[in-house]
């Protein structure tokens, strides 16, 4: 993901946001946004995130509109060590475009990796 914004506010906890990544594979596959709904609420001492995507406004040129089926997201703290909690997400993505689906593998694969890896640096203390 190299972008993350948010485009129209409702509640605290309840907006409209919209994502991007960067081209993957020599830009075999192009860049891609992602416009969804998404709502947070606590849950369980932690956090619980849904989200689905909509179609809402025009696509950026040098981009493709990806679609996010419904999905989520869960950090609950370990009840063993409170310092640490654990993340599951849940993503149902479908890239659209002309794809191989081996090419679309291997970028999946690859930004999920990145993104937890970037996440875990960015939630180091």
């Amino acid at each position: 993901m190299t972008t993350m914004d948010i485009v129209e506010q409702f509640e605290e906890n309840c907006c409209v946001m919209c994502y991007t990544t960067a081209g993957q594979l020599w830009n075999i596959i192009a860049p891609r946004e992602f416009v969804d709904f998404s709502y947070t609420t606590q849950y369980q001492e932690g956090l619980l995130s849904c989200g689905v995507s909509l179609n809402y406004g025009e696509t950026r040129p040098n981009f493709v509109r990806g679609h996010n089926h419904p999905c989520g997201w869960f950090c609950v703290p370990l009840p063993d060590n409170l310092d640490h909690s654990l993340l599951t997400g849940y993503i149902q993505t479908d890239l659209r475009g002309r794809l191989p689906q081996s090419a679309v593998d291997t970028a999946m694969a690859s930004t999920l990796a990145n993104f937890y890896s970037d996440l875990r640096k960015a939630l180091k203390v």
